[in-house]
């Protein structure tokens, strides 16, 4: 799991690459037999994906108000 540190300091190519990886193990952890799902997978993958949108909206928010 990436920490918030580490995602601060990607760029934002980084960051929507990380967002589109992430939805890509999601989609495919869903699609699993059900008996070899992991939950953790998911709720690591979805945390990631919060997190790097979170950055990714504070920057873009951030330049519009300088």
């Amino acid at each position: 799991m990436t920490q918030m540190q580490d995602i601060r300091k990607k760029s934002e190519a980084e960051l929507s690459k990380l967002v589109q990886d992430a939805r890509q193990a999601v989609r495919e952890e869903r699609f699993k037999d059900k008996f070899s799902r992991k939950a953790s997978t998911v709720r690591n993958a979805k945390t990631e994906i919060a997190r790097a949108l979170t950055e990714l909206s504070t920057r873009r928010r951030n330049v519009d108000t300088k």
